[in-house]
């Protein structure tokens, strides 16, 4: 006899309480496998597809796609025990024990390519459906339709398609192997509204949704009555409004900055990248200070546990970076960045840059870090005093690197100038230390060289 086993929203992640269903990926009725995502969310960290432990039939599921569920809530209820129809193959027999892969949103054990959607054929038996399940476009796992998978991995794309009326099996995917990206879509959003504004206004037609990011759409806002406008802190907006007013009010803060000569540190950096292999980014040269300097300062790579009242100094350094995206600040956190050389750095900085973009950030690559570095010259400033990323001891900011009078060698010269600037926790040190960090990094940048001596 079946047993309905009940699955729910597991802890996906560090601070984490909630997550919004963007997509359903099963039906009920619909045999299900071992670890296989049923249900896409969205949490103010990233998106993710949560895979059911449990083997079976589908027998309900809880919310809507847009409803925000708190951890802990039903999601779904899976019929196990027996197999729901003869012929429906491994994948259709129904587990009571379950994967116990479900934990903290960091998916299952079984690589996602070789995980398998079985749907249960609406026309004919669940053998049918079984294979279809299976099938990949080159590889891709792609989103489902009655045609078969779509070769687009991105939820965001897909959440953009959805949103704007637009058929992912109509377009040809400009990425590898026919990949459907974000680009695809907007550049076929606008063809549609073109050739729509070019249509003959005699002629009745339905208006084409402009394309619309989901990142950057507004959120719901209401209108008071003196002609205010609320909008609504949820989403990342209100995980990044909640870490910044926690970090404010227990970590007792001070910042300390100075201008540094960024000439040579730029000159060293195009002398690498003339001697041909992977280009070197200034971010992954910042890194490598960063850790050099931590490892002679090794107070401000720590943390304060309040109620042990003590200073938990970490022997690793799990280096987060400030990332702009459409979603908002995000802050992707590269694992043993002390272990990594410029190469390695930069290919990891591109890559965690890349999937914040994309919206693509596992709950894993945007928690544990232990020291911030903040590039913010991106954004054409020169100074800042950043808000330490709690529970973290300190940030290093960077800003922007411009040509400004500098006296050089007893003369006065234009030199590539940056300020850098160190908030830290006055708790784990005193202006002693955050002063001899901060100088030790503006020494680097200023002589590489002085680098070398600590390799």
């Amino acid at each position: 006899m079946a047993q309905v086993l009940e699955f729910k929203l597991p802890d996906l992640g560090e601070g984490l309480t909630e997550a919004e269903i963007v997509r359903w990926l099963v039906e009920v009725g619909e045999v299900v496998a071992v670890d296989q995502p049923v249900v896409e969310v969205e949490t103010a960290k990233a998106m993710v597809e949560v895979p059911c432990p449990y083997g079976g039939v589908v027998t309900a599921r809880f919310g809507e796609e847009g409803t925000e569920l708190p951890v802990g809530a039903p999601l779904i209820t899976v019929a196990v025990g027996e197999r729901p129809a003869a012929g429906a193959g491994d994948a259709g027999a129904a587990s009571a024990e379950g994967s116990g892969n479900v934990l903290v949103g960091y998916g299952t054990s079984e690589a996602p390519a070789r995980r398998r959607r079985v749907r249960q054929d609406r026309q004919g038996p669940v053998s049918g459906a079984s294979a279809a399940g299976s099938r990949a476009v080159n590889g891709h796992a792609g989103a489902e339709t009655e045609d078969g998978p779509v070769p687009v991995i991105s939820p965001l794309v897909r959440r953009l398609a959805r949103q704007n009326g637009l058929d992912l099996r109509e377009l040809t995917g400009s990425g590898p192997d026919g990949l459907i990206l974000r680009a695809d879509v907007e550049y076929a959003l606008r063809a549609a509204a073109r050739s729509a504004a070019a249509a003959p206004t005699a002629e009745p037609h339905t208006p084409v949704p402009q394309p619309t990011s989901t990142a950057t759409a507004p959120q719901p806002t209401t209108t008071a009555a003196h002609g205010e406008i609320r909008t609504p802190l949820k989403g990342v907006r209100g995980a990044v409004a909640d870490k910044l007013a926690r970090s404010r009010r227990e970590i007792p803060d001070a910042t300390c900055w100075v201008d540094a000569d960024a000439t040579e540190l730029m000159r060293a950096r195009t002398a690498m990248n003339a001697a041909g292999g992977p280009k070197i980014s200034l971010l992954a040269l910042l890194a490598r200070i960063c850790t050099a300097a931590l490892a002679r300062f090794p107070e401000l790579n720590s943390t304060v546990d309040t109620e042990a009242r003590e200073v938990v100094r970490f022997d690793h350094v799990h280096l987060g970076f400030a990332a702009q995206t459409d979603r908002g600040l995000v802050v992707p956190v590269v694992r043993d960045a002390h272990a990594r050389d410029a190469e390695s750095l930069t290919a990891e900085f591109a890559r965690l840059t890349e999937a914040g973009r994309n919206g693509t950030l596992t709950p894993a690559e945007l928690t544990g870090g232990t020291f911030t570095l903040n590039n913010y010259g991106v954004f054409g400033v020169d100074g800042s005093t950043p808000i330490i990323n709690h529970p973290e001891a300190a940030m290093l900011g960077v800003g922007r690197i411009v040509p400004k009078p500098w006296v050089h060698e007893g003369e006065l010269a234009v030199r590539q100038v940056v300020q850098l600037s160190l908030t830290f926790d006055h708790r784990v040190c005193d202006g002693g230390t955050a002063g001899g960090f901060l100088r030790y990094v503006a020494d680097c940048v200023e002589q590489p060289a002085v680098l070398l001596r600590t390799l």
